[in-house]
């Protein structure tokens, strides 16, 4: 959406703050050469990773018409704030642009985030020009985007907005609310170290965001469970269906496993 002010200016980025990738110097100095998009993620929750390809997406196509893209990794779990951790879950996801790991959240309360993932567009000159928190309005973006870099140069040729990737992306999508995200070790602090865990929900797939080395069995109501290697600490896909439907859930994970978090997308109807 735009911003109820247009002289809203950008916050610079505070020195000393590591990066995964080319640090990319002060604000001022990025909005000087052209509109600047900062997106506020952590690979390993749900949301921020189903918008990770629109912005990967958006850099490739736009990073030479002028645009600079840049991320900040947010913790949400005391792993996302290692270096390690975060440039390989972003390397798996295709990040290419430079990510900051914003580890106390300075950052994240400096621009006034409201969750995961929370999106700022600033205009050539450091102008606030376009916000969304969450997922969802991929087209309007994307045109806000282009609508900054026309103002660079009015005759680029820029291409068609892309096209939605999944159903419930699309302009004006019906879609079904999930079941909320549920913290089986008691609270977001508190991983699940324990054994097997039975979960009802309703949703367009399930997923969990797990920490340590070994193996989680996962059987679908009641089938036989397969087996899901666990390599590095990440989101981690459990099921996924065409449309929003019903479904219980077994997980009996290895030895070592923590379990942070599982989370649920919204489905159509």
């Amino acid at each position: 959406m735009r911003p109820e002010r247009d002289n809203i200016a950008a916050p610079d980025l505070p020195e000393g703050v590591e990066w995964i990738g080319e640090a990319p110097g002060s604000m001022p100095r990025l909005t000087a050469a052209g509109p600047v998009l900062v997106h506020f993620l952590d690979y390993a929750q749900l949301n921020s990773v189903r918008t990770l390809p629109y912005l990967a997406e958006w850099d490739r196509r736009y990073r030479d018409a002028g645009l600079t893209a840049l991320g900040v990794q947010a913790p949400r779990f005391p792993f996302g704030a290692e270096r390690e951790a975060v440039a390989r879950g972003l390397a798996e996801l295709g990040v290419e642009f430079p990510v900051a790991i914003d580890a106390e959240r300075d950052l994240w309360h400096a621009y006034g985030c409201e969750g995961w993932p929370s999106l700022f567009l600033w205009s050539t000159g450091g102008a606030l020009s376009w916000i969304h928190f969450g997922e969802g309005e991929y087209q309007a973006t994307e045109e806000a985007i282009q609508g900054e870099l026309r103002e660079l140069d009015a005759l680029r040729h820029l291409p068609v907005p892309m096209a939605p990737l999944r159903p419930t992306d699309a302009p004006g999508a019906r879609v079904m609310p999930p079941t909320p995200e549920l913290f089986p070790g008691g609270s977001w602090e508190q991983p699940w170290e324990g054994g097997e865990l039975s979960v009802d929900y309703e949703a367009g797939g399930a997923y969990a965001t797990i920490e340590g080395t070994g193996t989680l069995s996962v059987s679908v109501d009641g089938a036989p469970p397969q087996p899901i290697p666990i390599e590095s600490p990440k989101l981690y896909p459990l099921t996924e269906h065409d449309r929003h439907e019903s479904h219980s859930l077994e997980l009996e994970p290895s030895e070592g496993l923590r379990i942070w978090s599982l989370s649920f997308a919204a489905g159509v109807p």
